[in-house]
């Protein structure tokens, strides 16, 4: 592990509008005819807005990845990551809370070779639009959430979770330069997030620079101590993006006991990603993709095994085809899927 700077390394922070501002609508290129799309695109999905119970929390995480993303696109990399760019905290004090942001030289790095541009990056997940809720069916508990545009999809974890993925984070970018066409989900950033007790927690102006500190020991040991215990967060693209066309989501594991989830009423607006048990009778067509799509499968898994993850699943959606896309005997198409 590195050893500690010498000292912290100030940053400049700045940070969009304090508060967050409401999706504009009053563009040319958000017309009536982009509204209805966007709008029928959303269905299953609740925006966060004034009144809303997570409304606060996710001002605050909106201002802070703003920030944070800035200081990637300020000190862009130069290079695949080091030893030290893989141990290392930012964190950026904020108007009633302070954002850390953990291995942001590697997490940057790696966006960079997946051909995602910073810019994008930030405007998506910065205040420019409400963060979408995501009802999960999952039992972690955790809370899901998706970027406005539903093309980033954010999820708390628990401080052992985040220990246990910053460790695996080397061998992770490894194994993604190995296989670019890796069907692992693609983890963009790991972040902690600590509200000041007694500060109004809806401001998101920064007031100080950032510091730059070092894993050692404990996860965030070099955060500045809080009032309040510290929420962490991962960010990952969506797998299901663009939705528009989307029609079934499944979450398959492999097993029976408790693999069922209860569908929505016909007509229901809720987005279900439905389970193993809901799946059967279904069966896939992969063509000539089946010898490629098994021994990617393959190679992901045994790796997943090394590091001795156990709980891993296989998520795939239906999209129906349009007239001009369909071959012969074919009519739903399986977009994707990744373990």
């Amino acid at each position: 592990m590195a050893a500690p700077s010498p000292g912290p390394r100030e940053v400049l922070a700045p940070s969009p509008e304090a508060g967050c501002r409401p999706a504009t609508s009053t563009s040319g290129r958000r017309g009536l005819l982009w509204r209805l799309r966007d709008k029928q695109a959303r269905l299953g999905l609740f925006e966060i807005g004034p009144g809303h119970e997570l409304h606060q929390l996710t001002c605050m995480m909106q201002a802070g990845l703003w920030a944070a993303t800035q200081v990637s696109m300020d000190h862009p990399p130069t290079g695949p990551p080091t030893e030290e760019d893989f141990s290392e905290v930012l964190t950026q004090v904020h108007e009633g809370f302070e954002l850390g942001t953990l291995a942001g030289p590697a997490f940057a790095w790696l966006r960079h070779s997946l051909g995602l541009a910073e810019g994008d990056y930030q405007a998506a997940l910065g205040p420019g639009g409400p963060y979408l809720q995501f009802l999960s069916t999952s039992k972690s508990k955790a809370s899901f959430f998706l970027s406005h545009d539903q093309r980033f999809f954010l999820k708390t974890q628990r401080r052992r979770e985040v220990r246990a993925l910053l460790a695996h984070l080397p061998r992770y970018v490894q194994h993604l330069q190995r296989h670019p066409h890796s069907l692992l989900a693609r983890l963009l950033g790991v972040h902690s997030l600590r509200v000041a007790r007694g500060k109004k927690v809806g401001e998101a102006e920064a007031r100080g620079p950032g510091q730059r500190g070092r894993l050692e020991g404990e996860i965030l040991s070099s955060l500045t101590p809080y009032p309040r215990p510290q929420k962490f967060f991962i960010i990952m693209q969506s797998v299901f993006y663009p939705a528009g066309r989307i029609s079934e989501r499944y979450d398959i594991k492999g097993c029976e006991v408790s693999r069922w989830v209860e569908p929505a009423p016909e007509g229901s607006p809720l987005v279900l990603v439905l389970k193993d048990l809901n799946f059967q009778g279904k069966t896939i067509d992969l063509g000539p993709q089946r010898t490629w799509l098994l021994h990617q499968m393959e190679l992901d898994t045994a790796f997943l095994r090394e590091l001795n993850v156990l709980d891993y699943s296989l998520l795939m959606a239906f999209q129906r085809l349009h007239e001009d896309e369909r071959g012969p005997g074919s009519s739903l198409i399986f977009r994707t899927a990744r373990p």
